[in-house]
């Protein structure tokens, strides 16, 4: 008795068809999309900037980054944990 053996290889995969390229309109549309988002985070910049320069300063707090940011407070050298 002789048994065969066949290749079960799938078959070739057809090409992908090209994507339809989009109208000029619609370029310009997304274009202008783009610049609107651009300006609208400029905006945003800009107001946090304003906001954070009008916050007045801490009298006699720590210097640098806000210490309990990072879970500790160190005073005069000694670290604490909360």
């Amino acid at each position: 008795m002789s048994l065969e053996f066949k290749s079960r290889r799938p078959a070739p995969a057809k090409p992908a068809a090209k994507a339809p390229q989009p109208s000029a309109a619609a370029r310009k549309e997304e274009a202008a999309r783009q610049r609107a988002a651009a300006h609208a985070g400029q905006a945003l910049k800009d107001a946090q900037a304003a906001k954070q320069a009008q916050r007045e300063k801490e009298i006699g707090g720590p210097e640098g980054p806000e210490p309990t940011r990072y879970g500790d407070w160190e005073r005069k050298g000694i670290c604490y944990d909360f």
